[in-house]
């Protein structure tokens, strides 16, 4: 397992003096399906830590309800499911209020059990998904490293690694690949001009809507346009120079059989040497031995814990889906901790996250070691994509002039000054201060 929180680092007490949250709502350009369900709008969390010292730390989160429990999600309107996200990252708070901590790895490890069995208690949703409280509590992790790191004096996330787990992150990359989102109403068209802008490792939905039997189809009928359209491009960054498909089922798939059926479609039409993965095909429930599936199948969203990481691996799954953005950086420590102990690959995936907190992926991705068959680390980003106001909000980050803001080509160039600066996560950025300029504690 990874290491406990008593072999973190030594670092000063903190007490908690005051805590606050506030959040934004930001629409969508169109309705995004997944799961069987459509979001229109995405919240965004704030959450305030203030230490008795009188220093501040500012976390974000972006709330992903449909992805993080779909039963929740279906359940109650939008809004509803959001405001019960909403109401653990204040339960999360108000427990923290007034506690001292060391580091925020131990500070979560004191709180998230407590917020889940809350999340159960209000959404009356016993088996809800551990990872929705996760969820519910990254905008406080994240206020609670910014606060440890201006209580400790740290002024970059190298420092911020607590050493137990820096073997897993101890790259440093140059370039990693952006991946943009095709989700099932993409056309086939919007994917080729992905890759002439440089796009090369793009996550592609399958898992279509209808019966397993309408669903197989549909997906054939999915690769079969998409290897017609883009099989024959070439890219500088694998080892054989064509472009490896990234598929993402969402658990859609109810049996081995029927995705070694999708399988034995890609090598009729040529297309399965360029499978690189193929991410939670089956429901989380179904708890079978992958290891005899001739691709690389990754764990995202049943990976809620370092626990359930482990479990993944032992059942064959060969890759991990980080999230630091969806499951706190803390969880994500420990997980990418044991995926390297075990020598399984990670990658950073998104939830459709606002600006701030892609350059927070960038950040573990940069570190992790090169993914199989590439020369470089992998982060999926897709905001650009489905938020209506993206460029508004890539000016709440706090270096939106760098150029490793945006990719270039279809990758992120990093630099010296990429790491010197941490991407910027380190520094204040004045929109989300401004939410809590009135707030004022004792």
């Amino acid at each position: 397992m990874s290491p406990s929180p008593n072999r973190i680092d030594p670092a000063k007490p903190i007490t908690v003096a005051g805590v606050s949250a506030n959040f934004e709502r930001d629409p969508l350009i169109r309705p995004f399906g997944f799961k069987g369900g459509y979001m229109s709008e995405i919240w965004q969390t704030a959450a305030l830590l203030e230490s008795s010292s009188g220093r501040r730390g500012i976390g974000l989160g972006s709330q992903g309800v449909l992805w993080s429990d779909a039963q929740v999600f279906a359940a109650h309107s939008e809004s509803g499911g959001n405001a019960l996200m909403y109401a653990m990252t204040e339960r999360a708070l108000q427990q923290i209020k007034g506690q001292t901590f060391t580091h925020p790895v131990e500070l979560l490890e004191a709180i998230r059990h407590d917020v889940y069995a809350h999340g159960k208690k209000i959404t009356e949703h016993p088996g809800l998904r551990e990872t929705f409280a996760l969820n519910a509590l990254v905008a406080v992790d994240n206020a609670a490293w910014l606060l440890y790191a201006a209580e400790n004096g740290l002024t970059t996330f190298d420092e911020l690694i607590p050493a137990a787990y820096r073997p897993a992150l101890a790259h440093r990359h140059t370039k990693i690949a952006s991946i943009p989102l095709m989700a099932y109403g993409i056309p086939v068209e919007e994917i080729s001009g992905a890759v002439q802008q440089g796009y090369f490792f793009m996550k592609i939905k399958i898992g279509q809507p209808g019966t397993q039997a309408e669903m197989l189809e549909k997906d054939k009928a999915r690769l079969t346009a998409i290897h017609a359209a883009i099989g024959g491009a070439r890219t500088p960054y694998t080892a054989n120079g064509r472009l490896p498909y990234y598929f993402d089922a969402n658990g859609r798939y109810e049996s081995k059989e029927a995705l070694e059926r999708l399988l034995d479609h890609a090598r009729a039409i040529g297309a399965f040497e360029q499978i690189a993965l193929i991410e939670e095909p089956f429901p989380e429930e179904l708890e079978i031995d992958i290891s005899d599936l001739p691709v690389r199948i990754a764990a995202d969203e049943s990976a809620h814990t370092d626990r359930d990481a482990l479990r993944r691996i032992e059942m064959g799954y060969k890759a991990i889906a980080l999230k630091p953005i969806a499951k706190t950086l803390s969880m994500t420590l420990k997980i990418a901790q044991i995926a390297h102990e075990r020598g399984v690959p990670c990658f950073c995936a998104d939830l459709t996250v606002n600006p701030i907190l892609v350059e927070w992926n960038k950040q573990v991705a940069a570190r992790l070691a090169p993914f199989p068959g590439l020369g470089l680390g992998l982060v999926e980003t897709n905001g650009h994509q489905n938020y209506r106001d993206w460029e508004t909000m890539r000016t709440y980050l706090p270096a939106p002039t760098a150029h490793w803001t945006r990719p270039e080509a279809g990758v992120f160039n990093l630099d010296p000054d990429f790491y010197n600066r941490s991407g910027g996560i380190l520094l204040p950025s004045a929109h989300y201060e401004e939410m809590f300029s009135k707030v004022r504690f004792g």
